[in-house]
């Protein structure tokens, strides 16, 4: 290898050194954003089902925040190179999905969808190659989301209200009804390319 192929691969890692610390710098807000939303959402647990909408309408300025944030990640990683950075955002987005789903459960009482989280979050379609939400991290909010609404269950009692945890208990149990469904899909899938494979 000659001292001409060494400065361009010297250059290449330079260029990517310096790719990560923008993106870094841009998922530091985004952490900021995320802790501060579910630091706000965690006075569910001490509000009454009455007085949720004011605590909700305070997360979602937070939320549309996020659109700025979302869209300078976007700009700053190369076209088709999502997988290659994917995991330098992933926890914040995950954390992101949880916070829109949880108001969007205690707003309407419904499941928000991956596209309906990403427009939430400001995410654009035609960022797919750069910058998403990738199933796997909806699916982590998710479990998240239930998690905590199974603490809310519990909290909602002590606040007097006993319906809280019906709603929650069917809510949840369609969500594993959901997650049932994609294991089952994934299964079969795999015991149908398992026979193509063989021939």
């Amino acid at each position: 290898m000659d001292a001409q192929d060494v400065d361009y691969l010297n250059e290449l890692l330079e260029q990517d050194v310096e790719i990560r610390e923008k993106i870094k710098d841009q998922v530091s807000d985004l952490d900021k954003k995320t802790r501060l939303m579910v630091g706000v959402l965690n006075k569910i647990h001490s509000t009454s089902t009455d007085a949720l909408p004011p605590l909700l309408d305070s997360v979602r300025p937070i939320l549309r925040s996020c659109h700025d944030t979302n869209a300078a990640i976007a700009s700053l990683v190369p076209p088709n190179q999502f997988w290659r950075w994917k995991e330098m955002w992933s926890n914040s987005l995950r954390t992101a999905v949880y916070s829109a789903a949880l108001v969007e459960y205690l707003s309407s009482g419904s499941l928000i969808t991956l596209s309906q989280a990403s427009e939430v979050l400001g995410i654009k379609e035609e960022w797919a190659d750069k910058f998403s939400i990738a199933v796997e991290d909806y699916l982590h909010g998710l479990i998240t989301l239930v998690n905590e609404l199974s603490r809310l269950a519990v909290n909602t009692v002590t606040l007097g209200d006993y319906e809280a945890p019906l709603r929650i208990s069917v809510f949840v149990k369609d969500i594993f009804a959901g997650f049932s469904m994609v294991t089952l899909l994934k299964a079969f899938i795999a015991g149908i390319d398992m026979p193509l494979s063989r021939n």
